[in-house]
């Protein structure tokens, strides 16, 4: 008869730090922010421009693309609301 595997002890979980709480960071302090924007951002922010009335910058980076992005969802009624 086999024998049942006994469950190790789990350990309590640690309270959530305030990066947990809200693990998005700021677009300045991302890794890879000052890459150029990623195929996903050029297309919806040329969307977004056209809807807008605005000139698209394809010179970018992919923090400056994602606060255009928000401020564009803005001013549009697009994308997710805060």
């Amino acid at each position: 008869m086999a024998q049942k595997k006994e469950e190790p002890e789990s350990t309590p979980t640690p309270p959530p730090t305030p990066a947990m709480q809200n693990p998005e960071k700021p677009p300045e302090e991302w890794a890879t922010g000052r890459e150029s924007m990623t195929g996903p951002q050029r297309s919806y922010l040329q969307t977004l421009c056209r809807e807008a009335g605005e000139e698209f910058n394809e010179n970018l980076t992919k923090a400056e693309a994602s606060k255009k992005i928000d401020e564009l969802q803005t001013k549009t009624g697009r994308g997710k609301t805060r």
